[in-house]
């Protein structure tokens, strides 16, 4: 057994204090602080987190300097390898290892039972103003739809059964809830799902159908969605899945807690980052800016941000990019579509990996420069990429909510803070404090 080792932390005035140090199983080593309050009353700074591990996790594995992301083990460009599709990825991430072909039947079904919206919930969609925001509507029907099975609101994350009935109705519902929203967004009816139908292309059916004209997605495009679902389904301790865990943390349940998510990943900064890019190449298509002043204004402190380049973790090429890269060429091939945003996305990579400055930097092609483009081909509308992240995260939050549940000894995420605000002083003398 290996010695256990110490950190020695030096403050001047005081004695040497011992810390322990904790190892991951890829040999990432970790101070671990959590007494350091309590024992010496001494709090750690580290805004947004930069140098904290919040929790232990067995679900991904990131190594940013490389360029590694793992789901449970597995490296992603396998998975993608081995067309391992979205479903069998949610049982992966939730279940440590991948469906037998008996597993992958029973979750079939379970998502195919699982469906269909509760009727009282049109009239939840009929009081929405029409074109709303897709995103809070995602978030607060995954609440309201929970509301109709309130013994599910309760379950015992130690029981099974009920915990893979409760995560087959978010990932499955999930869906159905961003279609329906799509259909109110656009004044087209509702198409409900149809149990005939996988998972991919029941979701494209509930879009893209019409109740004169049913839409059939051709394989090349199930494929893709499918690729798009897998890449996004998990990422470490990302601002949204994290937000699951410490909403979670406090015992709430597991649709309350992925509705939190839901409403992180809307930021800009996290889940609208790819509709970001899109923006950029649009108005490099229609002629009000360069390439050239593009990357220019990017290198500048006042300059203008370089959306889909870079990334708080990999300091290479993200291996997502890369996969979605070689799909999107290939998607739009099979299609014979064109796409003049992919001219523009490969002129930008092209200018930008040549030059010194984002090398030196570390800054490279990340997963929302080309997701974009790949929504596009598939048909779906700018408003909804964000909601098609949510869509594939689903399974990467139930996994991560489900694992802090049943950590063993585990408490509420409660942060501390560094108060910088006024010492204590008097109230100033009684009748200069104005009233209303």
């Amino acid at each position: 057994m290996e010695k256990q080792k110490y950190v020695e932390l030096i403050i001047e005035g005081m004695a040497p204090i011992q810390l322990r140090a904790v190892q991951g199983t890829e040999g990432a080593l970790a101070v671990d602080v959590s007494e350091l309050y309590k024992k010496w009353g001494i709090l750690t700074c580290d805004p947004g987190y930069m140098s904290t591990g919040s929790c232990y996790s067995a679900i991904s594995y990131i190594d940013g300097e490389k360029g590694i992301l793992r789901y449970r083990g597995y490296n992603i460009a396998d998975l993608a390898e081995r067309n391992v599709d979205f479903v069998e990825t949610a049982w992966l991430l939730i279940h440590g290892n991948l469906p037998t072909p008996e597993e992958r039947r029973y979750f079939r079904v379970l998502l195919t039972n699982q469906e269909i919206l509760h009727e009282g919930m049109l009239k939840f969609f009929d009081s929405l103003p029409p074109y709303g925001d897709p995103m809070p509507i995602l978030s607060a029907a995954v609440q309201c739809s929970s509301l109709y099975h309130p013994e599910l609101r309760a379950i015992d994350p130690k029981d099974p059964e009920a915990f893979m009935m409760v995560a087959a109705k978010l990932i499955s519902k999930v869906r159905t809830i961003a279609a329906f929203s799509y259909k109110k967004s656009i004044g087209m009816p509702f198409e409900y799902p149809d149990p005939a139908l996988d998972y991919c292309s029941n979701f494209l059916h509930m879009m893209f159908s019409l109740p004169y004209k049913r839409y059939g997605a051709p394989p090349i495009v199930i494929e893709a969605l499918n690729l798009f679902l897998m890449l996004h389904a998990d990422h470490e301790q990302n601002c949204s899945t994290s937000t699951v865990r410490m909403v979670g943390s406090s015992k709430a349940n597991l649709f309350d807690s992925v509705s939190a998510g839901i409403s992180a990943l809307s930021g800009r900064l996290h889940g609208g980052a790819n509709r970001e890019v899109i923006r950029t190449f649009k108005e490099i298509h229609a002629g009000g800016l360069t390439v050239k002043e593009l990357i220019a204004s990017a290198k500048m402190k006042s300059g203008s941000k370089l959306h889909g380049f870079g990334h708080r973790i990999y300091r290479t090429y993200d291996p997502r990019a890369s996969v979605l890269k070689k799909c999107v060429d290939h998607l739009l091939k099979e299609l014979d579509t064109y796409d003049p945003l992919l001219d523009i996305a490969q002129e930008v990579e092209g200018i930008a990996l040549e030059d010194d400055y984002f090398r030196e930097k570390g800054l490279y092609p990340n997963i929302d420069f080309y997701s974009g483009i790949l929504l596009r081909a598939i048909g779906i509308e700018e408003n909804m990429f964000t909601v098609m992240f949510a869509i594939a995260r689903m399974a990467g939050w139930i996994a991560h909510w489900r694992e802090g549940a049943l950590e063993e000894n585990a408490r509420i995420q409660r942060p501390r803070q560094i108060y910088i605000g006024m010492t204590e002083r008097s109230l100033p003398e009684k009748g200069i404090i104005s009233k209303p």
